[in-house]
């Protein structure tokens, strides 16, 4: 091809393809793909291997401080697996695509407008940019955790005596999720409506077992407006009544357990109660697996050969699965009226910059000492249940929140699915509590 041919073909590809359309790709590329180019190293790090107290000082860069103190002391180890891309859903991707550059950020934390679907700000954080954190919590906010809807069921709750081992309690339940807008999958497209309220999400769970919490519900709306406050409701089976949660409620432990409401999917709170820091980007070990791959609890098996994760190390605090090197964004959040009425004085969140998971919390009280280190392990929906394959959901599939300072943990073991069928718009309603109680 000569020279003219060349700049023929040069003038004609970028006339059909912009610079700033070329740059847009770039940048959604580089966000929902970041181990397109190259898979992430460390030195010493080979797949399959363990690290354990006798040699994760070599390692201690990739993990939090609170994981690295558990395996110094040796209360749990980690298995490498290879990192994988968790792929989003095509249709989230094409969503941020189309509004991009459209979110803006108000002139005070928690105002935020043009959020009409996907992730609002898909470009790579910026130090210097005293908003960074806000603009990270928000993609958490508006990420695909779940998808448009989903249920969990059974979820398993374990209450436990870390020195002991002894298993205190354990609960059952069924949690449900929905968004109302902001959707990318399921229909209706991009919201449901009516929806008078402008409700985001909501949230609904209802205990199945033991017998004396059996029925107990709890119903959460999360608004649009951020600086609306979340309208919760409990319904309480021995009382038959629907009661609605104060906010100060949301940082108490939630069913004796060693969650705050405030503490589920990472964060369940508004971004306007939190002070958000940027603090780096770097590559971490993060629990994501592939659900069936594990050696899995064979004593959690179903009618359906389903198996849940299964948990060892100190108390059986931890689940056993294999972790991921990870690209991430640590994240500090605090609590805007820490003195008055909040517990923590700080959290800080590790998340995976493809997936926007908040997959490692460590909590701070009040003096800043490290209290509670929370886990969400993720697997790859390809590898799980056939309701999953090809959802581009990043399943919550096992928990660990564990209190260093009281030597407790509740654990969490999942069976959940990407099911529309299962997640209508009518349980997520008072009248359906008050219904359901009855």
């Amino acid at each position: 091809m000569n020279n003219n041919n060349r700049l023929f073909c040069a003038l004609l590809y970028l006339s059909l393809h912009p610079l700033s359309a070329l740059a847009d790709d770039e940048l959604i590329d580089k966000a929902f793909y970041p181990y397109r180019a190259a898979i992430p190293e460390a030195d010493g790090l080979n797949t399959g291997m363990l690290i354990e107290s006798d040699n994760v000082e070599r390692f201690k860069e990739l993990l939090d401080p609170a994981m690295l103190g558990f395996i110094r002391q040796g209360w749990t180890r980690i298995e490498v697996a290879p990192t994988t891309s968790f792929d989003l859903h095509p249709h989230y991707l094409e969503a941020t695509r189309k509004h991009l550059n459209s979110a803006k950020l108000g002139a005070n934390p928690g105002e935020i407008s043009g959020t009409i679907a996907g992730r609002p700000f898909p470009a790579e954080p910026d130090a210097a940019d005293p908003r960074a954190g806000e603009k990270l919590a928000w993609n958490v906010k508006y990420g695909y955790n779940w998808g448009d809807s989903a249920i969990i069921s059974p979820f398993i709750w374990k209450y436990r005596n870390m020195d002991t081992a002894e298993v205190e309690r354990t609960i059952g339940m069924t949690m449900n999720f929905l968004n109302f807008t902001n959707r990318v999958n399921q229909p209706p497209l991009p919201a449901i409506t009516p929806n008078p309220s402008n409700k985001f999400r909501a949230i609904y769970l209802n205990i199945d077992s033991p017998q004396d919490l059996r029925n107990t519900q709890l119903l959460i709306h999360r608004f649009n407006n951020d600086l609306k406050r979340d309208n919760s409701w409990l319904y309480l089976g021995f009382q038959r009544r629907v009661r609605r949660l104060a906010t100060g409620q949301m940082t108490d432990a939630f069913l004796g357990s060693d969650l705050m409401i405030e503490d589920f999917e990472g964060y369940n709170g508004r971004i306007a109660d939190m002070r958000w820091s940027y603090q780096g980007t770097r590559f971490m070990l993060m629990p994501f697996y592939n659900h069936n791959d594990l050696a899995l609890d064979e004593g959690s098996t179903d009618s359906e050969g389903y198996r849940m994760v299964a948990f060892d190390g100190k108390g059986n605090c931890f689940p056993r699965i294999t972790w991921q090197l990870r690209k991430v964004y640590q994240l500090q959040a605090t609590p805007l009226n820490t003195f008055a009425r909040h517990p923590l004085s700080k959290r800080v969140h590790y998340v995976d910059a493809q997936t926007f998971a908040v997959s490692r919390t460590v909590s701070y009280d009040r003096q800043g000492e490290p209290w509670k280190t929370f886990t969400i392990g993720k697997a790859h929906p390809d590898q799980h249940l056939p309701i999953n394959k090809g959802s581009g959901v990043a399943l919550d599939d096992s928990f660990s929140m564990i209190d260093m300072q009281a030597m407790h943990c509740t654990t969490g073991q999942f069976k959940g699915q990407v099911d529309s069928e299962q997640s209508k718009p009518e349980i997520f309603s008072v009248q359906y509590l008050r219904a359901t109680g009855n």
